[in-house]
């Protein structure tokens, strides 16, 4: 279908700042949509809850999956097995719902969520009819997590198949596989492009290198993986903390010399690498992919990055080592035998995405399918009910951390106290639990 730009109707977004992940995934869809003629607008749902919850909610949760990480897999499988969230969740949840509202102008054609509370959210609003204009979610994650799947969301999309069942079978009405969103940057390198980005980076010239990342949060045994590919003897580990300087500190001062923070030119220092090694299974997957290179998925963080793991792994796309002693062996075939290549064949079909089909294509169609948000649905609550919510809220507030705060007493000394993934195994808000990373 071919859209007028001037029939292009205003995307609203809404996304969440916890990881990078959910960001970037809308991030990508806005610069589409803009260069496709729509206006667009952004928002993040912490900012969208009153008495700055917002950071008490992220900060809760990066603490919980840093400090505490089994307490947070605890979390994370219990609900799994429930479609619906808990009271105090539902509450907090309430709280954004007014604010949600008077974002959204009164030209907005279609409202999307790259993260799970931003779904519920807007189905609610979309159940409750005062949203009269299609709400659609669009999965970050490879596996999906009831949460992710919120009754009133007219369309989830999907990157795969296998995700795209699994919002179905959590109950989505309509979920189909649109295919990935990775900015245009991530190609694979020319070997040219290869040593030019290695000098850049100050990187070995000619070793193979396996660049290890773990969300803009630097979460997980780090450490100790990358201690572990560098004495493999297979590669050269090159990390990538984000945003955790500590981290990266500590990393330096045991020996791993090609250590970086918040790195701003990730194609380029994919162009640099021969694989990724990851942990969590969120954008970064995909943008490797698009970048050509093999992914492995090694010592998981709990919840999400373990369902991730399995999921892709499931889709031929990455490879999920749960064994130490097949590390050595692993990355080998994915750097010169068969398994590299099969790697690279399914994920360019892929990223092979049908114009007509792409998550922009459906946008896109879900506005000129739609009339305006009408401006009546705009109006805020009276003075007493809105009273309500924030004795709501409150106590949703304090549920929410006395819930989130389980186990933070326990004192964290370093990476490695994190359990390791047995070896049978298979996010909380934003790739959070079942709420990011």
């Amino acid at each position: 279908m071919t859209i007028p730009p001037a029939r292009a109707g205003r995307v609203v977004i809404i996304s969440a700042s916890v990881g990078a992940g959910h960001d970037g995934a809308a991030a990508e869809l806005t610069a589409r949509l803009r260069a496709a003629g729509h206006p667009v607008d952004r928002h993040d749902l912490l900012d969208l809850f009153p008495a700055r919850l917002g950071p008490l909610v992220s900060g809760s949760y990066h603490r919980l999956l840093t400090l505490a990480p089994w307490a947070y897999q605890r979390m994370y499988a219990s609900t799994e097995r429930r479609r619906t969230a808990s009271p105090a969740v539902r509450a907090l949840l309430r709280s954004a719902e007014e604010r949600t509202l008077r974002v959204l102008p009164p030209d907005t054609r279609a409202v999307v969520s790259t993260y799970p509370g931003a779904s519920q959210v807007l189905g609610a609003l979309r159940l409750s009819g005062r949203l009269h204009v299609p709400v659609l979610t669009y999965l970050t994650d490879f596996s999906v997590h009831p949460f992710w799947v919120a009754p009133g969301v007219d369309l989830h999309l999907a990157a795969h198949p296998i995700p795209a069942a699994e919002a179905r079978a959590h109950g989505a009405a309509h979920a189909i596989a649109s295919g990935p969103v990775a900015g245009p940057r991530f190609t694979p390198a020319a070997p040219g492009r290869r040593q030019a980005a290695r000098t850049r980076f100050g990187l070995p010239p000619h070793a193979p290198l396996a660049l290890l990342v773990a969300g803009s949060w630097g979460v997980g045994p780090v450490q100790q993986v990358a201690a572990e590919i560098r004495d493999s003897g297979v590669a050269v580990p090159v990390v990538v903390c984000g945003r955790n300087e500590t981290l990266a500190a500590r990393l330096r001062a045991a020996g791993i010399d090609h250590t970086h923070g918040w790195v701003d030119d990730m194609p380029g220092l994919m162009h640099a690498c021969d694989l990724l090694v990851q942990n969590a299974g969120g954008l970064t997957s995909l943008e490797a992919f698009a970048a050509g290179l093999p992914v492995a998925s090694y010592r998981c963080i709990p919840g999400h990055g373990r369902t991730n793991a399995a999921a892709l792994h499931a889709a031929g796309l990455a490879t999920w080592i749960r064994d130490p002693a097949d590390l050595k062996p692993v990355l080998t075939d994915l750097l010169e035998g068969p398994l590299g290549q099969a790697q690279r064949e399914t994920a360019l079909a892929l990223l092979a995405e049908d114009p007509h089909n792409g998550p922009v294509a459906q946008i896109r169609r879900a506005c000129h399918s739609s009339a305006p948000q009408p401006t009546t649905a705009l109006r805020p609550r009276r003075a007493p009910a809105l009273r309500r919510l924030a004795v709501t809220t409150t106590l949703a507030a304090t549920l929410w951390a006395t819930a989130v705060g389980t186990g933070l007493a326990t004192t964290h000394h370093d990476e490695s106290a994190t359990r390791p993934q047995p070896p049978t195994d298979g996010r909380g808000w934003g790739g959070v639990g079942p709420y990011g990373h």
